[in-house]
């Protein structure tokens, strides 16, 4: 059974870092984009960052440009690297996976992923 499921949220002061993880499992990520994705309380899920199947295009929400940043490893796990945080970047976040054995560019509207996971709550406060 496909699975995703994100590690690594928590409490982060403003101006800090953190990365969140999402484990694949049931499937190989080689022919799926990954995207993050967040909600704040209140708001709709957003796009923030994903990678394309083959590793070779990564698109951006430009909230988070220059700080927050994507990658993958050999063993069916991507990465979310966020730096210099907001308390805006507040809310809970998701990965997905996106079928895509092209090599186009990955996008991070939320309505092309069919395969979620539940999230992990990421607070940024003082």
């Amino acid at each position: 059974q496909l699975q995703l499921v994100e590690y690594g949220g928590g409490l982060v002061h403003p101006g800090g870092r953190l990365r969140l993880s999402c484990e694949a499992s049931g499937f190989t990520l080689d022919y799926y984009d990954i995207g993050w994705f967040r909600q704040a309380p209140g708001k709709e899920r957003e796009g923030v960052i994903c990678v394309s199947s083959g590793g070779a295009s990564i698109n951006y929400s430009e909230s988070v440009k220059g700080r927050f940043t994507i990658s993958r490893d050999a063993k069916n796990t991507v990465f979310l690297h966020m730096s210099r945080m907001k308390p805006e970047d507040t809310g809970v976040y998701y990965c997905a996976a996106n079928y895509n054995p092209s090599p186009d560019r990955c996008t991070i509207l939320p309505h092309y992923y069919g395969h979620w996971g539940r999230g992990t709550q990421v607070i940024v406060s003082s």
